[in-house]
């Protein structure tokens, strides 16, 4: 869906902020720019939209090569997301998410009925808070109308610049979790970038990591960069934690469970819940397993073993962590 070849951005006053970049978005793809401040990750985004314009290199965009096309007209094909979400104040929420549409000249009708839609799909109900004002709304909710607004006119592509970075920890971690599932409902193309590693590895299909200068240190799954980091600085910059982040990739229901033999084990985590939950609740328990459930059910025991095991096998890069 995106690809960027040989892409550079040079100032006048010859300061390089990307470097001959060469990156690869499939379609359907949460693609997260990860790396420390100043390295080039936010310019390759809005280069990408051409908020800011490339010194030299292409950007193909579902085809086409839109370092040449119309770049008001390439906006409206691709949803942004900003950090201060950037909503107008004095326009209502069903005002602020119609922008586009509207800019589209769409049907009044089609236009009504997609505030509701993205509303709804966003979490927000469009009775209650359509006619609102953004100074009515909590940060994560502006930032849920953020992203409802992004989506107005159903662009393929969402570009996402830090988007959860001026919320707190808890609504921050509820904004990521609403994120992957609506990416399980709309399927979007989606490039974001943030500087926590945590929220790359977490939200992240694939990862760049990128280093000072603009240049692309590291293109991979989550377990390839926790797993395999290509050099030191890739190594560095995921941390001396990286074995405990890869616990976060994988999840219970996937290592190699005993059997139950009809017990209900004191303490249990659901099939869903990564292997860093199951490994926090191994070492605060009693018991030296914890049961598995699915739907209620208990499938399985986990042990300290199997988390090691699931472990080792995240960060050789596989994406099956069973034998």
């Amino acid at each position: 869906m995106i690809r960027l070849e040989a892409v550079t951005k040079r100032y006048p006053n010859g300061q390089q902020a990307v470097q001959e970049l060469t990156l690869d978005v499939d379609d359907g793809e949460l693609c997260v720019l990860v790396g420390p401040s100043g390295c080039g990750k936010t310019t390759t985004l809005k280069m990408i939209n051409r908020l800011i314009e490339p010194t030299s290199g292409r950007i193909i965009l579902d085809g086409d090569d839109v370092t040449t096309a119309d770049p008001v007209a390439l906006r409206r094909r691709v949803g942004y997301v900003i950090q201060q979400v950037g909503l107008f104040p004095h326009q209502t929420i069903g005002e602020n998410v119609a922008t586009v549409p509207r800019l589209l000249k769409w049907e009044r009708p089609k236009v009504v009925a997609r505030v509701e839609e993205l509303l709804d799909l966003v979490g927000l109900d469009p009775a209650v808070y359509r006619d609102r004002y953004p100074d009515q709304l909590s940060g994560g909710q502006r930032q849920r109308v953020g992203v409802a607004r992004a989506l107005g006119a159903d662009p393929p592509v969402l570009l996402m610049d830090e988007p959860f970075g001026a919320v707190d920890p808890i609504t921050r971690n509820r904004l990521q979790d609403e994120l992957l599932r609506l990416q399980d409902t709309v399927r979007k193309t989606i490039v974001l970038v943030t500087h926590d590693v945590d929220e790359a590895v977490k939200l992240g299909d694939r990862i760049a990591v990128f280093k000072q200068g603009g240049i692309l240190a590291q293109h991979g799954t989550p377990a390839e960069i926790l797993g395999r980091p290509a050099d030191d600085f890739v190594s560095g910059f995921v941390g001396a934690d990286r074995g405990l982040k890869t616990l976060q990739i994988g999840s219970v229901g996937d290592a190699d469970l005993q059997p139950a033999n009809g017990n209900r084990p004191s303490v249990t985590v659901d099939a869903d819940a990564t292997l860093a939950d199951a490994l926090s609740t191994l070492l605060l328990g009693d018991d030296a397993t914890v049961g598995v459930t699915r739907d209620g059910q208990v499938v399985g025991v986990l042990t300290l073993d199997a988390v090691h095991a699931a472990a080792r096998k995240l960060a050789s890069g596989e994406e099956s962590i069973k034998p």
